[in-house]
């Protein structure tokens, strides 16, 4: 997946035009101009990584449209897949690609796969207590702390932060695992970058949401745990990470990202009932045309997280018919 998000970008061809720890947007990218006729209402149900994006996404585009209702539920990328067969709703937000399985799903349903759109790029962060000192982690020893099969080549389970390397009081401490729960993309999407898709431990404090993991390391000194970047505060810290014991490590942020470097890099998704061919009706139209404009892409630095570069966003415009 990381190799696809990196190859993305490269074949976009624009990544270096995002300015960087700048966070701006592209220049390229269209502004967003208001349309005539456009009415009605949308749900959205999935994904809690990016349902504070999805509600500033509301928020803004009803300025614009003040008749349009948006209802937004935010439990859980795989909440959003059944939704979508439903017909509960009409986007499926997503922090991990669509699984084949659910995919299948939906086209026995209706005959042709669902469309994703790539709405934001995320480093899945791991983050620790503002006071932990450690200052670099490779994915073997991530995935020895959180898995009890380490299919990453850890020697050995890690359980104490002496461990990794620190000590005095450190050294001896129990480390606290904190994490999402199965519902989660994010749960995931970590299991299979980080984890090598082995099994986590049962000392996982699984939590519904990604504000729920960062307030628990902000509250448990010796804590460790992993959300989206866009969920930072003052209280936590990310930690740099390398791919291979011995090799750079690079902190989370837009540089590491687009520069394929942060080993956790994930695009974030909005999937929808596109049928192929079929001219898609103005409401949804539109509030796709926002969330890839300037001022969409300008509410996802907001949120924390890193806007997509134009060609993306033209690619998966032109993919679904909208101009």
């Amino acid at each position: 997946m990381f190799k696809t998000f990196a190859g993305a970008l490269v074949l976009a061809g624009s990544f270096a035009a995002v300015s960087a720890y700048a966070l701006d947007v592209d220049p390229a990218l269209k502004d967003y101009k208001k349309q005539a006729g456009v009415e009605g209402s949308l749900k959205s149900i999935g994904s809690d990584t990016l349902n504070n994006v999805m509600a500033l996404w509301a928020e803004t585009f009803n300025k614009e449209y003040p008749s349009v209702k948006i209802e937004i539920e935010g439990k859980g990328s795989g909440t959003a897949p059944p939704a979508l067969i439903g017909g509960t709703a009409q986007f499926g937000p997503m922090s991990r690609p669509m699984k084949s399985g659910e995919m299948d799903d939906f086209e026995k349903k209706y005959g042709y796969k669902p469309t994703g759109l790539r709405v934001a790029v995320d480093s899945l962060a791991v983050f620790v207590n503002k006071d932990n000192p450690i200052k670099c982690l490779s994915l073997a020893q991530v995935d020895a702390m959180f898995s009890k099969t380490r299919k990453k080549g850890g020697k050995e389970d890690i359980k104490t932060w002496g461990q990794v390397g620190l000590t005095g009081e450190w050294a001896n401490k129990p480390i606290s695992l904190y994490g999402r729960n199965s519902a989660s993309g994010t749960y995931g999407y970590f299991k299979e970058t980080a984890l090598g898709e082995g099994d986590y431990k049962d000392s996982v404090k699984e939590q519904p949401g990604s504000s729920a993991v960062v307030q628990g390391i902000a509250s448990d000194k010796f804590a460790i745990g992993y959300s989206g970047v866009g969920y930072k505060t003052a209280d936590v810290r990310t930690v740099p990470l390398s791919a291979k014991d011995g090799a750079s490590c690079f902190d989370a942020n837009s540089d590491t990202a687009y520069a394929g470097d942060y080993p956790i890099t994930r695009f974030l998704y909005i999937y929808m009932n596109a049928k192929p061919g079929a001219k898609m009706e103005p409401l949804r139209a539109e509030f796709v045309k926002f969330v890839l404009s300037k001022q969409g892409q300008t509410g996802v630095i907001k949120d924390g997280f890193y806007p997509i570069p134009s060609a993306i966003a033209q690619q998966d415009l032109k993919m679904l018919g909208v101009e």
